[in-house]
């Protein structure tokens, strides 16, 4: 009787999918076929221009961390021209790198990155333990973070001699979260506009701040730039490189929605090395412009670097930068959503993921389930009091598991040597990041132990998730039932239905 009653939930919850994909393609015809694919068929579309993927990662990777605190890399490098150099050496690590994915992304054309690689190279197991470090802590982590600074920096020039109060601060990053929610579900295009116009925005800012920096540099205010105080120990530098790197994060996030670029072959490629070589350009100048006019003691003892230098530097005007730090987290956090919801989505095609999130709203063809999970999981963390530990016990974590994505490119050369590789990248590349991804990662392990050990403790704890709900394939009845129930709810909740593959003409 119970195999029964699950052969009827079955095929009631297709019939549900059927019907709502006729109705999806009546819609697209009366619109004259604009709500889907070919034949109304329910894909994601690629929408995304060659403009619009440079600002997704130029929106991504400048997010707080140059504005707020570029304090980390001078603490453990001691001297102005050390850190200058760190931050070169980062931007051109993260070039090798997006340089390598660019191989990977044309070569294995599926959303969600890094995740997909290492599914497609190393299996179902290590794959997952990817997926569940970033999309359950590292993500949704990142997500509240630069949405909380987003709402502090808003607030702060309201409150110029204290700290914007913190429920308020939290309140207003949920709402930052609960807006960019409905855009992302609402329309790719929005989403895309909202990360075009605030990348333009903090572009701006940045351009202000090194434009103020040029004419004192001009004027010869050469005094801070020296090698004095210059630390030698390995630990140290690499703890450097450690900060320098995470405030180019977000390099690769373009690979997580490919399925929705126009042309990836051509524009995949255009669009990382335009956005790092502008990023990594802006970022230096911009710290040469702080050190124009802030001594190492300044920037050691300041919590918010570029408006120490606006208050030097622009007077009464020193408000504006607190409202550009605002625009510029905006847009970082809309770029978190509209990648790492893709990353959920690419899960759950897997398998990996409850099958809901593989689901798209028929009429905006926008993954919803995907992008409201991100929402409210990043909700939940802005609740807990110490985020930035989180963070930092799975930063390690969050470049190991970058270093293994990059190992898929020679492993895959030398097991699949007749795949399809329309850029194929000198192997030269690879096997320098994978050994600076060794000393970025290990290195730090012996000089932070009690960190790192918390972040395998993370890792850790996606081996029971996944023998539970993934290797165990004999489920209880009761359960899968439950399950298809559940499903078939939230798909009439939100109007979802399963992706299907465009018709073949």
């Amino acid at each position: 009787m119970e195999d029964e009653a699950l052969r009827k939930d079955e095929l009631q919850r297709k019939d549900s999918l059927k019907s709502a994909k006729d109705d999806a393609k009546n819609g697209a015809a009366a619109n004259g076929g604009d709500g889907g694919g070919d034949g109304g068929d329910i894909v994601l579309k690629p929408k995304m221009t060659l403009v619009n993927g440079i600002t997704v990662i130029v929106g991504s990777i400048i997010g707080s961390g140059i504005f707020v605190s570029p304090t980390g890399v001078l603490i453990n490098t001691g001297s102005v021209n050390m850190s200058l150099i760190v931050w070169i050496l980062s931007g051109l690590f993260s070039m090798v790198g997006a340089y390598c994915y660019a191989e990977l992304g044309t070569m294995i054309k599926k959303s969600g990155a890094d995740y997909a690689y290492i599914m497609e190279t190393f299996g179902p197991f290590l794959a997952f333990i990817r997926l569940w470090i970033e999309c359950m802590i590292v993500r949704p982590c990142s997500q509240a973070i630069v949405a909380l600074t987003f709402s502090v920096y808003v607030l702060k020039p309201f409150f110029p001699e204290c700290q914007p109060p913190e429920d308020a601060a939290r309140l207003l990053a949920v709402c930052c979260i609960l807006v960019l929610t409905f855009i992302n579900c609402w329309d790719v295009k929005w989403a895309t506009a909202v990360q075009d116009i605030f990348t333009y925005a903090k572009l701006l800012a940045l351009f202000v701040i090194i434009g103020a920096g040029a004419c004192f540099l001009f004027r010869g205010h050469t005094e801070y730039f020296t090698f004095d105080n210059t630390k030698t120990e390995v630990t140290s530098l690499a703890l450097s490189f450690y900060s320098g790197l995470f405030a180019y994060n977000g390099w690769n996030y373009l690979n997580f929605i490919i399925e929705e670029l126009k042309d990836p072959v051509k524009n995949l490629p255009r669009a990382i090395a335009i956005s790092c070589t502008l990023v990594t350009v802006v970022y230096v100048f911009t710290n040469v412009s702080f050190y124009t006019i802030l001594s190492p003691e300044e920037v050691l003892g300041s919590e918010a670097v570029a408006v120490t230098f606006a208050d030097r530097v622009f007077g009464v005007f020193a408000w504006t930068i607190p409202v550009f730090v605002a625009l510029s987290t905006f847009g970082a956090v809309n770029g978190i959503l509209l990648t790492s919801s893709r990353l959920f989505y690419a899960g759950a095609c897997e398998g990996q993921m409850p099958e809901i999130l593989t689901m798209i709203q028929i009429q905006r063809l926008t993954p919803t389930p995907a992008v409201l999970i991100m929402a409210l999981l990043s909700m939940l963390y802005l609740t807990v009091s110490d985020i930035f530990a989180l963070i930092n016990y799975v930063g390690f974590a969050t470049w190991l598991s970058i270093g293994g994505a990059v190992l898929c490119l020679p492993w895959l050369r030398w097991k699949q040597p007749k795949l399809n590789r329309p850029i194929k990248v000198n192997l030269i590349f690879p096997i320098l990041y994978l050994i600076a991804t060794v000393f970025v990662t290990v290195v730090p392990m012996i000089a932070s132990p009690v960190e790192t050990g918390y972040g395998c403790l993370m890792i850790l704890s996606s081996i029971p998730v996944y023998c539970i709900f993934i290797a165990w394939r004999n489920k209880p009845k009761w359960f899968n039932r439950t399950m298809v129930a559940l499903t078939r709810f939230l798909q009439k909740m939100l109007m979802v239905v399963g992706k299907t593959k465009p018709a073949q003409v």
